[in-house]
């Protein structure tokens, strides 16, 4: 089939590149020209294990190809894929203006049967919306165009969306028509080869299922973050309950690992934008706004461990800090609502030199943290360790797991590590000769 999929960030470029490479021919489409002259060329603007060498690939193959035009692209494709930002709104709800315009300029350009797809998290009632503002389109246009508007929303995993596009778990249709139906099956037939994963509904609840699956998720980790706090105070460990409680099959180990609270484009933003969704229908939404209230409060808690251990010890104020890891989760450079913001912000703010160092976030960062003076950026974990007087791991990266300790610890000014992941055994640690403090578990003082 022939797809056009409006937006070429993080969903539509991966969703784009994941069609190709089934066999599909693709047009990706947005209105930053040098984007899309940088895609032309291979250069990709986002990073995600897998994703360039799909998208060069495709390219050599013409099976995927970018423009500006929506005219081309259009009239073009079978099938108009919607995937542009969703952003929050200041008081929590989803902004769909970037929605509205991409279906207005769909309906500019179309003059034959088209299906245009909701890939971007919208709220409930959003297809409705654009069929709206497409139908209102077309008779300014003075004709009339047949169109069906679906609901397919996606669960990708930054850091493993590749895989997740291409072995998905579940496909979403949301679809009141049966051709419309019928073609998104057939659009989505070589991703099921093996195992039938398309899950069909009304276009309300596909949109519906979206928001609620993230709330839940984001509901396990603010959960545990809790837990591990009431660990920490009564002496408990919150690594052990964790094993205790996910051997329970009703329950499982998936989401269950506590640490600094949840960033990124997702669980912030849908989980707000379902607060305000629940609040216009009438709804208390108090289980979500105390998952996010938790997780806010969690982004400050390893930032306050910090700020009570150098109390006794002189304050933070001219203390070097080596922060490990600055992306929101390993195997991507998405700085956005990333934990390790909260943390530098506190730091900064009590007079300490932040050495920081991230294996693929650095250039993101530094367009967040542009102009401070007391951060150095640095091009390894032992780099940024020396002369360190304590070490924060905010980012579990994998070359974090096996690190040599002994030259990290003997260029060290001071002894404090602090683990906002877990990632560390606290009495291996130490015995590396390190204050260890962690996430729900008993501090570990030499």
């Amino acid at each position: 089939m022939h797809i056009l999929i409006i937006g070429t960030g993080y969903v539509g470029l991966v969703s784009g590149a994941c069609f190709a490479e089934m066999g599909h021919t693709v047009i990706g489409l947005d209105i930053d020209a040098e984007k899309i002259q940088k895609l032309h060329q291979g250069v990709i603007p986002i990073y995600e294990p897998g994703l360039e060498e799909l998208v060069k690939r495709n390219l050599k193959e013409k099976r995927l190809t970018f423009t500006t035009d929506y005219k081309k692209g259009v009239n073009e494709a079978d099938v108009c894929f919607i995937a542009v930002p969703t952003p929050s709104r200041e008081d929590g709800s989803c902004d769909t203006s970037y929605v509205e315009t991409a279906a207005r300029s769909v309906a500019e350009a179309m003059n034959s049967y088209k299906i245009i797809v909701n890939k971007s998290t919208v709220p409930v009632g959003t297809a409705a919306l654009v069929a709206k503002t497409i139908n209102a389109t077309l008779k300014k246009r003075g004709i009339e165009v047949p169109f069906d508007v679906v609901s397919n929303p996606e669960f990708l995993k930054e850091g493993a969306a590749i895989q997740d596009c291409l072995k998905p778990d579940r496909i979403i249709i949301g679809a009141d028509t049966p051709k419309a139906l019928e073609a998104m099956k057939e659009l989505y037939s070589a991703f099921t080869l093996s195992h039938d994963r398309i899950i069909t509904m009304d276009v309300l609840s596909a949109e519906m299922t979206k928001y609620a699956a993230n709330a839940m998720l984001a509901t396990r980790i603010s959960f545990m973050n809790e837990i591990a706090e009431i660990c920490k105070k009564v002496g408990a460990n919150v690594n052990e309950v964790r094993k205790g409680i996910g051997s329970d099959s009703r329950i499982g180990y998936s989401f269950l690992y506590p640490g600094i609270g949840y960033g990124g484009s997702c669980f912030p933003k849908d989980i707000r934008a379902l607060i305000a969704k629940a609040r216009e229908v009438d709804v208390d939404p108090s289980i979500m706004e105390a998952v996010d209230r938790v997780n806010i409060r969690q982004k400050k808690l390893l930032g306050k461990k910090m700020i009570n251990y150098f109390s006794s010890r002189g304050g933070l104020k001219g203390k070097t800090i080596a922060v490990w890891g600055l992306s929101f989760k390993p195997d991507t450079d998405d700085m956005r609502e990333a934990p390790s913001m909260e943390f530098i912000a506190q730091l900064l703010k009590e007079g300490a030199h932040l050495r920081l160092f991230d294996p693929v976030a650095i250039p993101n960062a530094q367009k967040l943290l542009q102009g401070t003076k007391a951060i150095t950026w640095c091009a390894n974990e032992m780099e940024a360790a020396y002369g360190a007087d304590a070490i924060a791991l905010m980012t579990e990266w994998k070359q974090f797991r096996l690190v040599d300790f002994k030259p990290i610890k003997d260029s060290m000014k001071g002894l404090a590590f602090f683990d906002g992941r877990n990632q560390y055994k606290p009495f291996d640690m130490k015995a590396r000769g390190f204050d260890y403090i962690s996430i729900g578990t008993p501090d570990i003082l030499q």
